[in-house]
C-alpha cells in the first residue's frame, strides 16, 4: 500500500505514479467530463500528498522520487509539488529543461498539453533528496 509502505531509504529512485482525475485523457474518456467533481479532485489531492510524504521516507539521499499524473489540474500537479517541498526541506526539484525538450520542459517539470503537443495531459516531477 503506498501509503504505509516502510522501507526507509531504502531507495535510489522512487515513481509515484498517483491516482488522479484522469483529465489529462479527456478526449479519450469523454464520460470524465461528467464524472469527476471537485469535490473528487479536493479528495485525490490529499491522498497524492499523503503517498507524497511516505514516498519521501523511501528516497535514500541523492536518490530521486518522481511524481507523475495523467492530469492537468494545478491541485493535483505543480500544487502538489510545491507543497511537497514546503514540507520536505530535504528534497529540491531537478529541473526538467535539463533533459526533456522546451516545449513540454516549463517551470522545473513536464507538462504536456492535448491541444499543445497532441498527446495525452500528463505532469511529472523529479525530486532530488538532498
Amino acid at each position: 500500500d503506498a501509503l504505509s509502505f516502510a522501507a526507509r531509504g531504502q531507495f535510489d529512485t522512487v515513481l509515484v505514479d498517483a491516482p488522479c482525475s484522469g483529465l489529462g485523457v479527456l478526449r479519450r474518456r469523454l464520460d470524465l467530463r461528467w464524472r469527476v467533481k471537485e469535490a473528487d479532485i479536493t479528495r485525490l489531492a490529499g491522498l497524492q500528498s499523503k503517498i507524497l510524504d511516505n514516498a519521501a521516507s523511501l528516497v535514500r539521499p541523492g536518490g530521486a522520487l518522481v511524481y507523475c499524473t495523467c492530469t492537468v489540474t494545478p491541485e493535483e500537479n505543480q500544487e502538489q509539488v510545491s507543497g511537497f517541498l514546503a514540507r520536505h526541506d530535504g528534497f529540491r526539484l531537478d529541473p526538467a529543461e535539463g533533459y526533456l525538450p522546451a516545449e513540454t520542459a516549463r517551470d522545473g517539470v513536464l507538462q504536456a498539453w492535448p491541444h499543445r503537443h497532441g498527446t495525452d495531459g500528463a505532469f511529472a516531477a523529479r525530486l532530488i533528496r538532498i
